[in-house]
């Protein structure tokens, strides 16, 4: 047992040693750093992606270990692609981790958009978590939601761990949730869809709205929200039509927008006695 120990601790501080060397060199080790306490994430997205990995009976002899990796500061350089995560898993040595995840199937998405209308307010509402009960259902379904099934995801890990899952893969499953608390619209990334056209509907009609209003028609309006960027309800409809679609409007509504726009100046040019 003290052999063993001392072995496993003398491996340990050779890793360390080599991750200090590493960022010396000027290579970036970005820590993976997890909260203190019981709970692991702490929005919905970062939540119901654990709690998606939780239900799957493939995984739960490796869960926990994974978990205990990533509280003890073992993953770097987590990152998240289309169809791909990649991190570097300190142990026994530095491991080079991927986890490759399917793309969501156009059939299940299309559902999904369709559901959404009138479900999403803003862009802020979806990244919150802030669903209507019908697309919330279908975001979370075990077989055909945002959330990947096992069948549709493949490890690869340099650890000499023969296990399909081995406790390094698992540790980076765990830091896709704290990625997700961060930034959630990774999640459609990884799953090659775009978060936008859940909200296209409701983006035509604010921006439609936005874009026919008054001057006088924006006062009193929580613009912000709406959008979620920062806006001036006091600048011109034209100013902030511009912010809006180069802020959030999916690329089908800037099209509109630019009719819209053109609507907007020419209303301006007419001369008064004309209106």
């Amino acid at each position: 047992m003290w052999w063993s120990y001392s072995d496993s601790a003398e491996r340990k501080d050779r890793v360390r040693r080599k991750i200090e060397g590493l960022s010396k060199k000027g290579e970036a080790m970005r820590q993976v750093v997890a909260p203190a306490g019981r709970k692991l994430c702490s929005t919905f997205w970062g939540q119901a992606w654990c709690r998606a990995l939780e239900e799957h009976a493939d995984y739960e002899s490796r869960l926990p270990r994974g978990r205990s990796y990533l509280r003890q500061g073992n993953v770097y350089n987590l990152t998240i692609e289309e169809g791909e995560v990649s991190a570097t898993v300190a142990g026994s040595e530095l491991y080079t981790t991927k986890v490759s995840i399917k793309p969501l199937v156009p059939e299940a998405w299309e559902e999904i958009v369709v559901a959404s209308k009138g479900q999403v307010g803003s862009w802020m509402d979806l990244l919150a978590g802030k669903l209507g009960d019908g697309l919330m259902r279908l975001v979370t379904d075990p077989e055909d939601g945002l959330f990947p099934r096992p069948r549709e995801i493949r490890f690869n890990c340099s650890c000499p761990d023969w296990a399909d899952l081995c406790k390094h893969s698992a540790a980076v499953l765990y830091g896709v949730g704290l990625q997700l608390d961060e930034k959630p619209d990774l999640l459609f990334t990884l799953r090659g869809v775009n978060a936008g056209d859940l909200i296209a509907t409701a983006s035509e009609a604010a921006v439609a709205d936005l874009a026919n209003a008054g001057e006088g028609d924006l006062a009193g309006s929580d613009l912000s929200a709406l959008f979620g960027i920062e806006l001036d309800p006091g600048a011109e409809v034209e100013a902030i039509l511009d912010a809006v679609v180069a802020e959030t409007a999916p690329a089908v509504v800037k099209k509109k927008v630019a009719k819209k726009k053109v609507a907007v100046k020419s209303a301006k040019k007419k001369p008064r006695g004309d209106r």
